[in-house]
């Protein structure tokens, strides 16, 4: 039977589960607050036919039917990318991920002597049972190497101490690395042998689409409408409200959405929690308002090409500058850049929405930039031509210590709202990636098109041992260490 369906907002999770619920002809109505972009932070920016990426998407993925979704929908259009990153600190450059010896090179003899005993250190007295950050790092690594190559950077994203963030997110996007284990795999370079588990590097090549994470929801937006998927833009949604097992959708142009079978949000679970009818009990919804997240201004700057750097991006280690890590869209895709006598280079600037940098006027933001860049070594101040500013607000979830019980709590009372799917990033409020957020509104779909709850989203990414290791595509999940696709809800 065809059930109708909302979709509140038109980034990767919302549209992916639009288009596939379009495909198995359901009913679907995505709902997009921005009047001219959809992909949300994958979108694509242009700023005098020069295009740049939000934030940085490589397109990889663990799971064959994210990656076959992404060949369906742009094919051809897809580029193969060489991977390049790198650590600013202290006025050298390394290679990211950290390659053990030339890590202990560039900080010198003394330096690496006193790192290694600080690790030994910590192997032998570490910290019993680790609930945030710095003490996880500190177990893995010794406390020295975390403040040479975590506490800086780290900081500069969340804008709280190392000490109030969450363990889990090292455990999400660290896990089973240590001083150890990198400098064994540099050595010895392991290979996998029946389930023996390796700690993978991070991948070397990746897939992109010529103009942009963008073009890739641009086009998945268009088939969805042929397929008759109707899509509001400039169409933000006030409330929703059940009864009787159905839906209403209001929105913030005043009109009314009625007969929905399911809502699928993928907006940021504080917004919307307060907005569905009946009311979440008091304990859920004051959990789900104290759910923090953290934003960013990308400062574009548009240089003469004097081949400064071919990273895709350089995460900026170093304290006396304020940007966190600096993109080279010309990297990412060539297309992007129209002139190949210039560069285009994206400062990313971490802070919280209506703070001090987040209010500066762009000028000030520019001039900032320039003057940063220059600093660091990438490239002269007086190679910049033209600048752009870009604000992205809530562009990450923010793992505090009280983080998980509030998600909990929203998580057990969606209980009581049957046909209310949550996904995507924000809609769930795990820092997921791209494809993990695809494979929320995947199963969502899945579920919707059975009539029943075949798969729990929740469990999307719970087993990520290293964010970017391992196989692309792999057909047999089980052969790898991360990126489980949750199996189905055994009764």
């Amino acid at each position: 039977m065809q059930k109708k369906v909302a979709i509140i907002g038109a980034g990767p999770a919302g549209l992916t589960a639009a288009y596939l619920l379009g495909k198995a002809n359901q009913s679907v109505v995505v709902f997009e607050k921005d009047p001219t972009y959809v992909g949300g932070i994958s979108r694509t920016e242009t700023y005098k036919g020069y295009s740049f990426d939000i934030g940085g998407h490589r397109f990889f993925s663990k799971s064959k039917e994210v990656e076959d979704f992404w060949t369906e929908i742009l094919g051809d259009e897809m580029l193969e990318r060489p991977r390049s990153s790198r650590i600013y600190y202290n006025k050298k450059f390394f290679s990211y991920p950290l390659v053990a010896f030339e890590a202990l090179m560039k900080l010198g003899i003394w330096e690496s002597c006193l790192c290694v005993l600080s690790y030994l250190n910590a192997k032998v007295f570490p910290v019993k049972n680790p609930t945030n950050f710095e003490d996880w790092v500190t177990n893995q690594f010794g406390k020295r190497l975390f403040n040479i190559f975590f506490r800086t950077y780290t900081e500069k994203v969340w804008g709280i101490p190392c000490k109030e963030i969450s363990a889990d997110w090292a455990a999400q996007r660290i896990k089973g690395l240590s001083l150890s284990s990198a400098i064994w795999n540099a050595v010895f370079k392991p290979k996998a042998t029946g389930n023996d588990k390796v700690i993978k590097t991070l991948i070397d090549s990746f897939r992109y689409p010529k103009k942009g994470p963008g073009m890739m929801w641009e086009a998945c937006t268009e088939k969805c409408i042929k397929m008759g998927v109707q899509v509001e833009m400039n169409t933000g949604v006030k409330d929703i409200a059940q009864a009787d097992n159905k839906w209403t959708v209001h929105t913030t142009d005043n009109r009314t959405f009625e007969g929905f079978d399911y809502v699928l949000s993928s907006a940021p679970m504080r917004e919307l929690i307060p907005t569905v009818a009946p009311q979440f009990p008091a304990e859920p919804l004051k959990s789900s308002q104290a759910l923090g997240y953290r934003d960013f201004v990308t400062v574009v700057l548009i240089c003469k090409d004097e081949d400064a750097f071919n990273d895709n991006w350089i995460y900026i280690h170093d304290p006396s500058v304020q940007v966190g890590r600096v993109q080279n869209f010309k990297s990412w895709s060539p297309y992007m850049v129209p002139d190949p006598e210039m560069a285009c280079y994206g400062l990313e600037y971490f802070c919280f929405e209506g703070d001090g940098l987040w209010t500066s006027s762009d000028e000030t933001l520019i001039n900032l930039g320039k003057k940063e860049i220059e600093q660091i070594g990438l490239t002269k101040g007086s190679a910049v031509v033209d600048g752009y500013v870009v604000r992205q607000p809530k562009a990450y979830p923010v793992y505090d210590h009280s983080y998980k019980q509030n998600v909990e709590d929203v998580r057990q009372a969606l209980k009581a709202y049957p046909g209310l799917y949550l996904v995507g990033r924000n809609g769930m409020h795990k820092y997921n990636n791209q494809d993990h957020s695809m494979m929320t509104a995947m199963l969502a779909a899945k579920n919707i098109i059975a009539g029943e709850e075949l798969y729990d989203l929740w469990d999307v990414n719970e087993d990520a041992e290293y964010h970017e290791g391992g196989l692309r595509g792999a057909e047999d999940a089980n052969k790898i260490a991360e990126r489980l696709v949750p199996q189905k809800i055994k009764n």
